[in-house]
């Protein structure tokens, strides 16, 4: 696919590097020309410098015959005129743009992005995906990843192993055996940079990380039986009062009782917090301060999260308040090399905002009747769910660990409403709900599974 992204930032170039590994035609746009030449170095893309939303520009870059435009400048104004532009003077198929003012996706305003408003196919809201990515593991604090599909019926979680876990050295296959009454599977295990599909005879190892697939109502279960705390939160601690903490911080107000507090360093992103939270106590002031991490309880805190501007602050946070006593400790990183170093610092978990947002992107990309994806691990893995058509080659199919192809893991069959988890007793039926894990290499081969064979006709 003919792919334009403009905008050479972080998001852009996180953005490029994902599509440019899947042999897409990519072009990025940016009026930084030491942005162009970085991406254009590191990648195997086509850089343009120049303004994105100048038709010249977009000509130059080649939107006449594109197929998707991806507009992530850092003005959702900029990104709103790309789309218009691209759409009224080059008829690009499909249209992307990163808006980040919540009052552009008030649901009030809803028709702003329409055929007959603004043409824009798809809107990615980064503070609204980050903020709903942290509410889910707060759902789950005994996970360092958690996702949902099936209409929040089947959670994904990423758990580590631990050196006491009961599972060790368990094959994959008779962990069911184990725990009968647990709606769980193991679909992926990730082990020092790698990420795979188990087979039948896989077993844990201590300090891999296992992507597991269960019922929703299982999950607090599923975790205990990993060794993984998981206690009722009752008091969070919040660094960073911006877009994402208000979007926190407000969502616990109404879905929970517990004690929130954020700390927020400028004077007037507090003073503005102090405005539209109710219950929470806002502090304003340094979060890196040993002192005000103390007033604001992160030492007794069942959960700090670090969201500020800040990758390196926010890992030093998150290393502060766990040092003082902190039970755990969320750190947002947009810098894939700083990640690494969480677990050094006893972080807990790390968010990603533009492994998200690339999620998103790919669900528009992947051919074939696909509802929903999550990227793993920087792209080493997928986990998507999709609709089985008749000509499918998986109708009649089993789903055991050793009857999908190698890289290929099923994790559950949604049949009328109903969760089934996969095992070598459920067999693929037309327009079954299918949730798999697959690993990159098999990104094609999981994609036909959900497209109509031209055998069929």
């Amino acid at each position: 696919m003919r792919v334009l992204i403009c905008g050479a930032g972080r998001v852009g170039h996180g953005i490029a590097r994902r599509l440019a590994r899947e042999k897409h035609d990519i072009t990025i746009i940016d009026e930084n020309p030491d942005l162009v030449d970085q991406v254009s170095t590191d990648l195997d893309v086509r850089g343009v410098t120049g303004h994105a939303a100048h038709p010249d520009v977009l000509k130059r870059a080649g939107a006449v015959d594109c197929e998707m435009i991806i507009a992530v400048t850092h003005f959702d104004e900029i990104n709103m005129v790309i789309c218009q532009i691209a759409h009224t003077l080059f008829s690009v198929p499909y249209k992307i743009a990163r808006v980040r003012d919540q009052s552009y996706i008030d649901p009030a305003w809803k028709n702003i992005f329409s055929r007959e408003g603004l043409p824009i196919d798809m809107v990615i809201s980064p503070e609204v995906e980050v903020g709903e990515a942290i509410l889910q593991r707060l759902r789950t604090p005994g996970a360092v990843m958690s996702a949902t599909f099936g209409k929040e019926k089947i959670k994904l979680l990423g758990l580590e192993i631990d050196a006491k876990s009961p599972l060790l050295d368990t094959p994959v296959d008779q962990i069911r055996g184990l725990f009968p009454d647990l709606s769980a599977r193991i679909v992926g295990i990730g082990r020092k940079d790698a990420v795979r599909a188990p087979r039948s005879t896989d077993v844990l190892k201590p300090e891999d990380r296992a992507y597991v697939a269960v019922l929703d109502s299982h999950a607090d279960r599923l975790t205990s039986i990993f060794n993984r705390d998981n206690e009722r939160l009752d008091h969070v601690v919040i660094i960073g009062g911006g877009n994402v903490g208000l979007y926190v911080a407000k969502t616990l107000e109404r879905e929970s009782t517990m004690r929130i507090r954020l700390v927020e360093s400028s004077v007037a992103r507090a003073d503005a917090a102090v405005a539209e939270l109710k219950r929470t106590i806002v502090i304003q002031g340094d979060g890196l301060s040993p002192d005000i991490l103390a007033e604001a309880g992160a030492p007794k805190a069942d959960f700090v999260i670090a969201i500020t501007n800040d990758d390196k602050t926010n890992l030093l946070i998150c290393n502060l308040a766990k040092r003082a006593g902190a039970k755990r400790a969320m750190a947002l990183v947009n810098a894939t090399e700083l990640a690494g170093l969480a677990r050094d610092m006893r972080v807990d978990a790390v968010l990603d905002p533009r492994a998200l947002t690339v999620s998103q992107i790919l669900l528009r990309m992947r051919r074939g009747r696909i509802l929903g994806l999550q990227s793993i691990e920087a792209g080493l893995a997928e986990v998507a769910e999709g609709i089985t058509l008749e000509s499918s080659s998986l109708i009649g199919k089993t789903l055991g660990y050793d009857d999908l192809p190698d890289g290929v893991a099923a994790a559950a069959v949604i049949r009328d409403g109903n969760v089934i988890i996969a095992g070598p007793d459920v067999t693929v039926r037309a327009e079954d709900h299918l949730i798999v894990f697959y690993e990159e290499s098999m990104v094609r081969k999981v994609e036909k599974y959900f497209r109509v064979s031209p055998d069929f006709f």
